[in-house]
């Protein structure tokens, strides 16, 4: 089982989380030894050219979450931070 103090990143920070399925940017709120909660959060449709999307932090297609969104830690493909303000406008 996952513990939550391995979790590479802290809580505060701007992140970006690819999993099995969806992509997502937003600000580490929680981290659990299953989820990860993200306040801000938008699930990223289309980052476009992906090196490009993460130097600039411009996306295609961003879709914003009302409320916080919880991740499970297991469909996590990776997670690094996001050097950006956070994409909180639908586009």
């Amino acid at each position: 089982m996952n513990n939550a103090n391995d979790f590479p990143l802290a809580i505060g920070e701007n992140v970006f989380i690819r999993t099995v399925t969806l992509y997502y940017t937003g600000k580490i709120k929680n981290i659990s030894e299953r989820f990860v909660t993200l306040s801000n959060a938008a699930w990223i449709a289309d980052t476009g050219r992906f090196a490009d999307f993460l130097k600039k932090g411009i996306a295609n297609e961003v879709e914003p979450y009302v409320d916080d969104v919880h991740i499970p830690i297991g469909s996590m493909i990776d997670v690094t931070l996001f050097q950006h303000e956070l994409l909180v406008v639908q586009k």
